[in-house]
């Protein structure tokens, strides 16, 4: 959770204006990490009162963009963002009740960007999603 001063900082390092929408969907984003779209509307609007769909995407956009928001998409899942940027992480996902973790790179600073054949590509990201059962799905006693 980022404090109100380290949000608009964070905005201004990125040379964006510092809005109220922007703050709060920045806000929304770092208090909801792997938050879909619709989770982050909802946050946004118990901080502001009021504000459309289309200015959160906008906001959305505008932070992913900046860079101070990440925006994955698992396959058959809705959109997600995070806060988490400027590695390369990856994601494990339960294919029962959709929770997301993160999970760090397995071995070295960035082993998936050296791809066995690039085909003649400059890679600059790589995106791997583990599935399976999250401890509670997998548990026997849910019944999952």
């Amino acid at each position: 959770m980022q404090s109100r001063g380290q949000v608009e900082q964070s905005l201004r390092e990125a040379a964006l204006r510092v809005t109220a929408p922007r703050k709060a969907v920045l806000s929304a984003v770092h208090d909801h990490p792997h938050a879909d779209t619709e989770t982050l509307i909802a946050a946004t609007r118990a901080r502001l009162g009021s504000v459309s769909h289309q200015a959160v995407y906008d906001v959305l956009r505008v932070l992913t963009d900046a860079g101070l928001v990440r925006r994955f998409q698992p396959a058959g899942s809705v959109a997600r963002y995070e806060a988490r940027v400027g590695d390369n992480h990856h994601h494990v996902v339960c294919r029962s009740c959709g929770a997301v973790s993160d999970v760090d790179c397995a071995v070295g600073e960035t082993p998936c960007l050296t791809a066995s054949n690039d085909a003649g590509f400059e890679i600059h990201e790589a995106e791997v999603v583990y599935w399976g059962l999250c401890p509670a799905c997998k548990s026997p006693s849910t019944g999952r």
